[in-house]
């Protein structure tokens, strides 16, 4: 069987628990929950699609490994030294350039993907429908190439 703290025969228990509640009251609070206002539909658009550059570029890899913003090379004909935007014999590497240009490429690619999305709306005039999926198809075939 339980017992509980109501169920004790000491009086003192019972004068510690009801007296001190005798002369003191429970103040009145008149709390107001915070209004919740949500962010607009392109506000979270804008914040997904920044997260997404900055993972697709390598952000985090830069930040921890600090890898130079642009490499060179010296040509072995004419000793004149060359920049390189492409790390050559390490798969796990990359310069800092050369994350962000894959990044905006990765990018232009999805906002080719949702230019062509927006010419499918009803309510759009004939020619602003060819003009967004002509610049999404472009968009698209810019990433995809260039990546």
């Amino acid at each position: 069987m339980e017992s509980t703290a109501m169920d004790s025969m000491d009086p003192l228990l019972h004068i510690l628990r009801f007296i001190p509640y005798s002369f003191v009251r429970v103040p009145r609070l008149r709390l107001k929950l915070p209004s919740l206002t949500l962010p607009s539909p392109m506000t979270v658009f804008a914040l997904v699609l920044v997260t997404y550059f900055m993972v697709v570029s390598g952000i985090v890899y830069d930040v921890i490994v600090e890898p130079p913003g642009i490499g060179s090379t010296q040509d072995p004909h004419t000793g004149a030294v060359r920049p390189v935007v492409f790390m050559s014999g390490r798969v796990n590497g990359q310069y800092i350039i050369e994350g962000l240009s894959s990044g905006f490429m990765f990018v232009l690619g999805g906002l080719g993907i949702v230019m062509m999305d927006l010419a499918l709306d009803k309510n759009r005039d004939r020619s602003m429908k060819v003009s967004l999926a002509s610049a999404g198809i472009v968009a698209v075939v810019i990433g995809y190439v260039m990546s």
